[in-house]
């Protein structure tokens, strides 16, 4: 097919929540959402950067910037038979893997859409439905992180990740865990320590955890073999696995026993099933991560999690946890099972609603 016109919107949403991280509090979420049209038909995909470098480098101006000068060039009036060939393209552009998600993905929707079949058909993924959890911020005391669980625990969610820093762990930890002795329980760190506050991980070792999510350095491997040597909880990785052969050096030097799948941080969709290739064969369970992404994201997340590795529930909570008023429908709903289904439409599986588009939406710039 021939690429006729690409179109990009920088939006903004609301979240129904603010959400706190080691990274600091935000109540909102700038992003960017890209269609791809080609004889009539529309694919879309989202870019998972954030409006400041906290989590990744990537943000919305250098993912604008790179796919304004260098990826819709070389995708506008191409001819693209497959998916794999815009990979291949992108190979000679270093770095900005949200930034190639967002174009790769749109194009998997629309080959989805153009050929009849849905994402899951077309990643060979057999589930009807996956397992999903919901991820808690930093609250300002106990007492409102046990309220806010407590509230996840009634709406149906089977499994919490609890957000940690310095000085909001331990103690957290074990105040969840007594209340809730059988709940599946997670931390996650986000870069916040180093090697010497090993004893903390030593500490939260005894709270039957799932796992601890990237507790060190971003871009570290090696201190986090370190220090899985050390810990009967697996440690997860995700801010360090940026691509196949990220995750090919951690499991060489068995880094995590666990890596956390997300398909903007790696590079899009063919990469984050890459990774989970690879995982499967040397026995490593995944899982989905989240990026607070909207239902176009959300719909990717949940086709992908439908693979069988993806042994662990994902960050993929309903959408009303997130936005008022989403732009693409139907909203993933959560059922009794704490499970959402996977949608069996053409391409991503929900549509993108025009009027609430232009409602979130600061500027666009179209490209035909």
């Amino acid at each position: 097919m021939r690429i006729d016109c690409i179109e990009m919107h920088h939006l903004v949403l609301p979240y129904v929540s603010p959400f706190e991280t080691s990274f600091g509090r935000e109540t909102k979420r700038e992003f960017i959402v890209l269609s791809i049209t080609s004889d009539g038909v529309t694919g879309w995909g989202e870019c998972v950067a954030g409006s400041g470098p906290w989590y990744s480098y990537e943000t919305v101006g250098t993912a604008w910037n790179v796919l304004e000068k260098h990826l819709i060039p070389s995708v506008l009036f191409e001819k693209i038979d497959k998916v794999e060939d815009i990979v291949k393209r992108f190979d000679r552009v270093r770095g900005h893997p949200m930034a190639r998600a967002c174009v790769e993905n749109a194009l998997w929707d629309l080959f989805g859409r153009s050929k009849g079949l849905s994402l899951a058909e077309m990643l060979s993924a057999k589930r009807d439905s996956v397992s999903v959890g919901v991820s808690v911020g930093i609250e300002k005391n106990i007492g409102l992180l046990l309220a806010k669980i407590e509230q996840h625990i009634d709406e149906g969610y089977g499994r919490v990740k609890l957000k940690i820093k310095p000085g909001w762990d331990v103690d957290v930890v074990k105040a969840v865990r007594e209340k809730w002795p059988d709940l599946a329980l997670q931390v996650d760190a986000n870069s916040a320590y180093s090697l010497a506050d090993t004893n903390i991980f030593l500490d939260l070792d005894q709270f039957d955890l799932l796992l601890i999510e990237q507790p060190l350095h971003h871009d570290d491997i090696v201190n986090h073999a370190e220090l899985q040597k050390q810990l009967i909880t697996p440690v997860c990785l995700d801010e360090s696995i940026h691509s196949v052969e990220h995750a090919r050096w951690a499991l060489g030097i068995n880094a995590c026993r666990i890596i956390n799948i997300k398909v903007g941080r790696v590079g899009g969709i063919t990469a984050a099933s890459q990774i989970h290739d690879l995982c499967a064969e040397r026995g490593i369970p995944v899982w989905c991560g989240g990026m607070l992404e909207s239902n176009i994201g959300r719909a990717v997340n949940v086709a992908l999690a439908a693979l069988p590795n993806f042994k662990l529930p994902g960050d993929i909570s309903a959408s009303d946890r997130y936005y008022h008023q989403d732009i693409a429908l139907p909203n993933f709903v959560l059922n009794s099972d704490s499970t959402l289904d996977v949608p069996n439409d053409i391409g991503m599986g929900v549509v993108v609603d025009q009027e609430r588009l232009a409602h979130a939406r600061i500027s666009s710039k179209l490209f035909s």
